[in-house]
């Protein structure tokens, strides 16, 4: 897909990362921002999650190790960001690394946090700030109708009471989110892969979000 505009050599953010629940988007817009921005691309692998599967089949079986799989991969992708050199051209990734947590908050028992939060902690990750944010919403009904579009087979199971709790936990993530610039995007309405004045609009809003948090829908933008 031909961009209109060149957008590799304009000042903006060298860090973006690219957030929301399941279904939302988040890997379509980094490759997409990518192209534009001809930057180095760090996506999230879960088709290699070997315990994802099962986890979504049944909540309580596999909810540890499926964790601890994805905290080992983003922690090894953080890792290569924070080494890499500081030259280096602009970096999207489709995660934040704080967002383990709100996973493993939500999916994980007394015993099972504990645990977790210890291996974290010995980890001693120290993941840098992204320069910006951008925080894709959407409801359950629609994040639904997307992960059944797609047709992975480990996504068959989720059920629409999980992407329920799911975007709440978000929501109350990004309510008190203030490490970097935050965009807002209603990504029920905004359609940047489809819709070439979304992405075009998207893109401006990118390079005017320097601080604070905007909240992007369609034509309008507001500022918090």
């Amino acid at each position: 897909m031909n961009d209109s505009k060149d957008v590799s050599q304009l000042s903006g953010p060298r860090y973006i990362a690219i957030e929301g629940p399941i279904g939302v988007g988040k890997t379509s817009l980094a490759k997409r921002l990518a192209e534009s921005f001809n930057s180095d691309l760090v996506l999230e692998q879960p088709s290699e999650n070997p315990f994802l599967e099962r986890f979504y089949r049944n909540r309580g079986d596999g909810a540890l190790p499926t964790q601890l799989f994805f905290l080992f991969q983003r922690a090894r992708q953080i890792e290569a960001i924070r080494q890499s050199d500081l030259f280096s051209p602009v970096r999207i990734a489709d995660f934040l690394l704080e967002k383990d947590r709100l996973f493993a908050e939500l999916n994980l028992d007394g015993n099972e946090f504990a645990l977790y939060e210890q291996i974290y902690e010995n980890l001693e990750l120290n993941p840098p700030d992204p320069d910006l944010v951008i925080y894709l919403q959407a409801p359950p009904d629609v994040l639904m109708r997307r992960v059944a579009s797609r047709g992975l087979s480990y996504e068959s199971s989720i059920q629409m009471s999980y992407l329920e709790r799911l975007g709440e936990a978000y929501a109350r993530f990004f309510y008190a989110y203030n490490s970097a610039p935050l965009l807002i995007v209603n990504a029920a309405v905004i359609d940047p892969i489809h819709r070439e004045s979304d992405y075009q609009e998207l893109l401006q809003a990118i390079y005017r979000t320097k601080r604070g948090r905007h909240f992007f829908n369609s034509a309008i933008e507001t500022i918090a």
